[in-house]
């Protein structure tokens, strides 16, 4: 063949791959995208772009809560709940500034606030339950099933027969139920001495530490009943809150601290750790009750600690 055959000839060659290159690559496809060439074989993936990667967490997000609606709705049927609890949204990026209510207040200044609702606009509540009396395991097992949020305030003149009931309950859900102050022994507490106060909050501080390791930020006083010695008291042994409650739950009916009677955002829920020898029910018929009502006004539980 001729110099001038070889040229031409290694020209159409190299034309032929240059037009194969670029049908293969000109398609517009997205790196990384249905339909695109597959790297090959030693070659690095493409790296998504941060839209596929968005659209990714969404679809996930999505099938999760899918998820979850799915298994919470079949524990509300196997549970005798009238209506599926409803999830609850988002806690916020910020907790907001939570400040005494009107009329609670004590003259002392610098003091942990006291109050009955979290500031939020959502339509979510907070579930709490105080002492430790009744220690029914069907309790822990159905609000792990409906994954439902609650807090539990103790006493330990009724949680040291059983400490290992409620080690039990705080490891029952992904995020735990927190454990706070309750005091040791259920005294009225304005007519204790600061002395005698401080031993009823700080001691229960250091047993709640002790077998659950974590000191409480936040503490109630036995029937909602303190003065500013208890604040005080309260303070000098590490509570930051002091949350009391707009509505209590039995397993019949519920009792309002508003004139409405009615829920509202932010409202915090308290019932007890009974059993059918105080009550007319057990605790799983309070969880009935008290879900049917919040589920039927629209509200989801959230988790206090999110918020305080």
């Amino acid at each position: 063949m001729t110099k001038g055959g070889s040229r031409r000839a290694l020209g159409a060659a190299l034309l032929v791959a240059a037009l194969t290159s670029t049908a293969a690559c000109g398609d517009g496809a997205e790196p990384g995208a249905p339909g695109a060439p597959a790297p090959a074989a030693g070659q690095q993936a493409p790296a998504k772009s941060a839209a596929q990667l968005a659209r990714e967490k969404k679809a996930v997000a999505a099938e999760q809560k899918a998820a979850r609606a799915k298994r919470r709705a079949a524990a509300a049927k196997k549970w005798g709940l009238k209506l599926t609890p409803l999830e609850a949204p988002a806690p916020p990026r910020t907790k907001p500034r939570i400040t005494t209510r009107k009329g609670f207040e004590t003259d002392g200044e610098g003091l942990p606030p006291v109050f009955t609702t979290v500031p939020t606009k959502e339509k979510v509540v907070f579930l709490t339950i105080d002492d430790g009396a009744e220690k029914d395991p069907e309790l822990i097992r159905m609000m792990s099933e409906l994954d439902i949020p609650y807090s539990a305030f103790l006493s330990d003149y009724v949680v040291s027969d059983d400490y290992g009931y409620f080690a039990k309950m705080q490891k029952s859900q992904p995020r735990g139920v927190s454990l706070h102050n309750h005091t040791l022994n259920h005294k009225y507490l304005p007519g204790l001495s600061y002395a005698r106060q401080k031993r009823e909050i700080c001691g229960m501080q250091d047993v709640i530490e002790k077998k659950y390791g974590k000191r409480p930020e936040l503490f109630r006083p036995p029937y909602g009943n303190y003065n500013e010695d208890t604040l005080r008291a309260a303070k000098s042994c590490g509570v930051k809150a002091v949350p009391l409650w707009a509505s209590e739950a039995f397993p019949d009916h519920m009792e309002w601290r508003e004139w409405d009677r009615d829920l509202h955002p932010g409202d915090i829920v308290l019932t007890h750790f009974r059993g059918e020898e105080d009550w007319k029910g057990s605790m799983p018929d309070m969880v009935r009750r008290v879900m049917n009502v919040i589920t039927s006004k629209g509200y989801a539980v959230g988790k206090l600690e999110d918020y305080v």
